[in-house]
């Protein structure tokens, strides 16, 4: 596989000694990556970082049930509708140019989510700053493609799946540490205020030690393919996340209705573009590159699991075992530790077994979970953050052995020229999966929270997700028997 490297600066014509130094060594750096990661962190973080932040934003600004749900929807819609566009924007523009300007977006709608007057106001900035993400996050994993080779690649690329994974269980836990902290008394404004001295700290980074890379046949932007995406995405996402709270109205149904009709008409027409030559948003042909295929159809449930899981288990230790912010946040710390470890081992692991990497992280998962469930029965409703810890360790190992891994293996055959497109489109299926998963899982939660108790209804939403884990071994055994 070829890479297509554009150094920041051309330098005088090197010697050939240099030249062979130079293709030998990878252009993005160990602080480059560090960056970059940095970067990628604060749009996943923030996708959960609201979620034990939510009572407080109610009692604040007055919300409501329906306008909360917005507060995490509206975000959770503008990212994943915009992926696949920023990723062709990056290749055609730059990546570098595209991660700066993705960067300054965030630190300026973070800013506004956390100085929000009204509910509304708030809705209207998470809109804005899931739309900076979507700008942001596709750049990384192209410029790890197009900067890395080999075996750099495949650690800095299971280090982007370590970084996706902790990201969503630490911004539970910053959320609760932030909003316990009351800094200054800015409450639940500072899981919003704290990102913008980070991504300053990355845009200034990022100036100095990301290289700047584009696709070598960089192709136009595909209007009609990104309206149908992005009406595909919210005739499902939106009603699936406000329809509950909302008392499912009359549009939620009828957008419902329009949806398997904007799907096939984004499938016909990105089908009728690649065949008359034109360049779609989402390439048809890269679905036929099997370890894009099998990987994406592992993402898709797993990232479902895990959407609905992080929302449900919030909602669950504050509402039913009463912890205050910082306690649920502190419960996910085993998670984020297991996982973080696991991520770091994987690459080794993968060189020895493969793809039983994959499958022996999605048993640890499913043991895990049904560890949870097993303390959750019999200890409920004293159940401390020490009782939690042993199974959400468990949970954290499984996790981290098969999200980077099967990251890994969907961008191990992509061209060059479409990294950019092909790191937004799995991103966009993994987001669209957290998304999905809030709204059905946790719609099915809370729905069942007045008949049951918090506690059965945990139950049934662990033991759903366990089902869907046996899905996911069994869709293991399609993946490449060897990874790249």
């Amino acid at each position: 596989m070829s890479d297509t490297q554009v150094p920041t600066t051309v330098p005088a014509a090197p010697s050939t000694a240099a030249r062979h130094r130079s293709a030998a060594t990878p252009l993005l750096t160990p602080t480059g990556l560090l960056t970059v990661l940095l970067g990628a962190a604060l749009p996943m973080i923030d996708f959960f970082i609201v979620n034990v932040a939510l009572p407080t934003i109610d009692h604040d600004l007055h919300a409501g049930p329906a306008m909360l749900e917005m507060v995490v929807a509206g975000y959770g819609v503008a990212y994943a509708m915009l992926l696949v566009l920023g990723g062709r924007l990056g290749d055609m523009a730059g990546r570098r140019r595209l991660f700066l300007w993705g960067l300054a977006a965030f630190g300026l709608t973070s800013l506004a989510c956390g100085l929000a007057p009204d509910a509304w106001t708030l809705v209207a900035a998470r809109v804005a700053q899931g739309a900076a993400s979507a700008l942001l996050l596709p750049q990384v994993l192209a410029t790890i493609q197009a900067t890395t080779t080999g075996r750099h690649r495949a650690r800095a690329v299971s280090l982007y799946g370590g970084t996706a994974g902790v990201s969503s269980a630490v911004g539970q836990v910053l959320g609760g540490l932030l909003v316990s902290a009351d800094l200054a008394g800015t409450g639940w404004r500072a899981v919003f205020l704290v990102n913008v001295p980070i991504a300053a700290v990355a845009w200034l980074l990022a100036v100095r030690m990301v290289p700047e890379t584009r696709s070598p046949h960089p192709s136009r932007v595909d209007g009609p393919g990104t309206a149908l995406l992005a009406l595909t995405l919210i005739t499902l996402l939106l009603p699936l996340t406000e329809g509950r709270a909302a008392g499912w109205p009359l549009w939620s149904w009828l957008l419902l209705g329009v949806f398997p009709f904007a799907a096939l008409a984004f499938v016909l027409f990105e089908r009728h573009a690649e065949r008359v030559g034109r360049t779609p948003l989402v390439p048809p042909s890269l679905l036929r590159i099997p370890s894009v295929r099998s990987g994406l159809a592992m993402l898709i449930p797993f990232s479902i699991g895990f959407g609905g899981f992080m929302f449900e288990v919030a909602v669950a230790l504050q509402s039913g075992l009463h912890y205050g912010p910082l306690a649920a946040g502190v419960s996910l710390a085993p998670l984020c530790i297991a996982y973080f470890a696991a991520s770091l081992a994987g690459p080794r692991l993968v060189q020895r077994f493969g793809r039983r990497v994959v499958i022996a992280g999605s048993l640890i998962q499913g043991t895990g979970l049904l560890a949870l469930a097993l303390t959750v029965h019999a200890g409920w409703p004293g159940i401390s953050v020490a009782g939690l810890a042993p199974s959400m360790a468990v949970l954290g190992v499984g996790q981290g052995l098969l999200l980077p891994t099967v990251m890994r293996i969907v961008l191990s055959e992509l061209p060059t020229a479409q990294a950019g497109v092909g790191g937004g489109v799995m991103v966009t299926t993994q987001q669209s999966g957290l998304a999905l998963g809030v709204a059905t899982l946790g719609t099915v939660f809370l729905a069942l929270l007045p008949s049951v108790g918090i506690r059965d209804a945990l139950l049934a939403a662990l033991y759903a997700q366990l089902a869907i884990v046996i899905g996911t071994t069994f869709l293991a055994l399609r993946l490449p028997r060897a990874v790249r």
